[in-house]
Parts: structure tokens; sequence; C-alpha cells
């Protein structure tokens, strides 16, 4: 049974609804005659949707989305998350999803909007009866933070109740990023065309010099030049398929994502390194592996050097303590083409570490995608998620897989979780640096 933390905050919200009618908007389509949806900024203009399903179940699930993105998000095209999220609604919970105060990176920044959407919507609706942190991608460092950060009131009270966190990227800045570091080396040593010779040079762990004009088409283009990534097989050159499949055996993601995360070391790296003040990655001693002339590569890849402070700022910004004092669960898909899988095995690290691994519960799928997984999946784990709540027991990972399939008959996608599944250390896809651990399992 789902007990209240307020009481009154149920009548609350029913009072207020009328005044916050100003603001109601058209849901998007998924979502029609499911919920009422609203939508505004908060005091520091970060744009936010909020939707209330018909049926509301009085528990709140405060969203933080992936990205970083890179262009501003207006209310007109912010409303990409609740779509995909769809099912958390028709399950009966309150959403509410900031679009942060301004593109780019920058953790703290966003877990600060994310909270703030949470006094938001109990100041315009009342006090909900629970309260669910959840993280996508990028937004799972955002939520893991935000919960580290936020997860006590002044007063003492809880302002969460758990938090779940999907497709997360939850080694923290400092190690989140630094194979795809490794991919600006060694696509330019390669391709030598970003920048190409001709052009103003730069070290690559700028992603790309404060003034550059360039776009993701003008890299994609640079990309398809060299790669043939817009071609079939047969279609590319020799020396392209040369290039792209020593890239892939050096770099450990798949082709269908290296566009994508050339994209984020090139502009989300420009953001990133302007924010920290300097460069934050290392790899002067990385030795490249896996390539058709190893010694080659090693001996003429270009190298750069951190800055401890940059390190030190990034790790301010964006690492984790893994002190939790809720329940948490995550979900990630073993071929996830984005974020690396064994970004788990560096988060369960920190959380074990500050002594918290009975309220950590990892799951994964035998899935290969990284934006959307199983709508049964999402809605089993809340199922969970909830229950872990109200009854104080931890669930197992049969038990999630157990409640999707109860589910399964109400949303799409099927359940693909993988009980005996546990990621392998970051260190052992990503080169590792000479400070960092290879011994995590």
């Amino acid at each position: 049974m789902l007990l209240s933390r307020c009481t009154a905050g149920v009548a609350l919200a029913l009072v207020m609804l009328p005044a916050w009618a100003q603001t109601q908007t058209s849901c998007p389509t998924v979502l029609q005659g499911v919920a009422r949806c609203y939508r505004g900024a908060d005091a520091n203009d970060a744009n936010y949707w909020i939707a209330i399903p018909e049926r509301w179940n009085h528990a709140l699930v405060i969203h933080a989305h992936g990205g970083p993105r890179m262009s501003h998000a207006t209310n007109d095209n912010n409303v990409e998350d609740l779509e995909r999220f769809a099912v958390t609604v028709k399950q009966g919970y309150a959403w509410a999803g900031s679009a942060y105060r301004r593109p780019g990176y920058g953790v703290l920044m966003a877990a600060e909007d994310t909270d703030n959407l949470r006094k938001l919507f109990i100041q315009r609706f009342g006090e909900p009866a629970r309260v669910i942190l959840h993280g996508q991608s990028w937004g799972g460092n955002v939520a893991a933070k935000a919960i580290e950060l936020y997860q006590t009131a002044p007063d003492g009270r809880r302002n969460y109740d758990g938090v779940i966190l999907t497709s997360g990227m939850l080694a923290g800045g400092t190690l989140n990023y630094l194979h795809r570091a490794d991919l600006r080396a060694v696509y330019q040593y390669y391709c030598k065309n970003h920048p190409r010779r001709d052009e103003p040079q730069y070290p690559l762990w700028m992603g790309l010099p404060g003034d550059s004009t360039m776009t993701s088409k003008d890299l994609e283009a640079r990309t398809n030049e060299c790669l043939g990534l817009n071609l079939s097989e047969t279609e590319r050159s020799p020396a392209q398929k040369r290039k792209l499949a020593n890239i892939l055996a050096v770099i450990a993601v798949p082709e269908r994502s290296l566009q994508s995360h050339l994209n984020w070391a090139t502009f989300t790296f420009r953001d990133l390194v302007k924010l920290v003040g300097g460069n934050p990655f290392d790899n002067r001693h990385v030795v490249y592996r896996g390539s058709d002339d190893d010694a080659a590569l090693n001996r003429d890849v270009q190298r750069f050097d951190a800055d401890p402070a940059a390190v030190a700022r990034l790790a301010q910004e964006s690492d984790l303590s893994g002190k939790i004092d809720v329940p948490v669960i995550s979900m990630h898909a073993i071929d996830d083409p984005t974020a690396l899988v064994e970004y788990e095995t560096e988060y369960r690290a920190r959380v074990t570490a500050a002594g918290r691994q009975g309220q950590l519960l990892q799951t994964f799928t035998r899935e290969h995608e990284h934006s959307k997984l199983a709508d049964a999946e999402y809605a089993g784990v809340f199922d969970s998620l909830m229950k872990w709540i109200d009854t104080g027991k931890r669930p197992d990972v049969t038990d999630v897989a157990s409640a999707c399939a109860s589910e399964a008959s109400h949303f799409s996608g099927g359940c693909h979780f993988e009980a005996g599944y546990r990621p392998m250390p970051l260190f052992s896809r990503v080169a590792p640096r000479s400070a960092q651990r290879t011994d995590i399992k």
C-alpha cells in the first residue's frame, strides 16, 4: 500500500490545479486522454514539461534527460523524453522533466535544475506520496549526482524515496570520456582531416577551438570522406576499410555509433573543457592495441597530458561518491552502443566503497540499444522499486524480471533481463591509464 508522506498534499494538489490551468497544454499524442500536461520555465529559465495522469497514483517521477544537448531546448522541442518514457505516466506516475537552464555540459547545473523542478511541482500541485528520481544516459550521471546532493531536506526528511538509472553514464566525468579522447587521437592518426593539415592546428583534447564554425554535418562529411560510414562495405575503398577496421579494433565502440562518439569528442569536449578550464584527459602513457601496426600507431599518435586542476574540477562537477541512502535500481543493455555497460562496474565499486551496496540493484538486458529499451522493462523496474520502498525488502534481478513479465501484457517490447550477467572492469575495454585501477571486478 502506498503511504503518503503528506496526507494534505493530494487535497492541496486538487485545489491548486485550477489556478495552474493557465499553463496547461496539449499532451503529446501518446498521452492524449491519459494525462493533463503542463509546460513552463522555472526561475532560472529552465523549460520543463509536467504530465499528471487522470488516474494518478500520487507518486512523482522527476526525470533527468541525457545529452548533454548542445542547443537550447524550447518548450516546443522539449517533449522528447516525455514521449519516450510515456510508459511511466501510463502506469499512473506524474512525470516532470527539465530541459536545464542552458545547453552544454554541466552536471551540477543540471542536477540543481532537476531538483528545482521537484520543488516547483510541490509548490504548484502539492506534495506527492512518493518521489522517484529517474536519470537516462548522461542524465544518469546527473541523477546519481543529484541524489548525493539533494536526497535529504534541511529538516532531515527525504526529498526522494528512490532512484532509477537507465543506460547511465555512471563512471563520472573523469572516466566517462576517456575512450572518446582516445578516439580523437586515433581517428586523427588515421584520417588526418580533423583538423586538416592546411587548417590551424590545436590539441585534440580541446574538441574544437572556441571560435570554430564547424557543424555536425561538416564533421560527418569528413568522417565519410575518410571512413565511408555512409557507404556499404562493398562500396568502401580499400583504404577506407583498413582505416575503419583499425579504429574499431583499437576503440571499443561499434560502427553504428562511431559517428556519435566522434561528435561528442568534438562538440561536447569543447564545452566541457571550457567549463573545467583546461584539459582533463591524459593519453601520455596509453598503449593502444589491436591495429595492424600498433608500433607505428603508438609512436606517432598525438599525445596529451591532463591538467590536474582541470581533472579536479571535472571530478567535483560529475564524479560520484556512491553515498546513496535510498534504494537505487539501474538497468543497462549489455550491448549499449553509447554508454559503455562497464560504467556500471565503476559505479558499483563506488557504492560498495561507501558501504551502501545494500541500496543498489543493477540489472542488465540482452538488448542492443541505448536511448530506449522495452516499455515492459521500465514498468517492471518501477514496480520493483516501489515495492522495495514500501516493504523495505531489496528485490533481486529475478524479481524485476517477474515484475516485467506481469507488465508485458500491458506494455510492449518484452522482457530481456540477464540474471547472471556482471560487466567487466571498465579498463578491460578502455585502454588503461597508468594511474587507473584494472582490478575492479
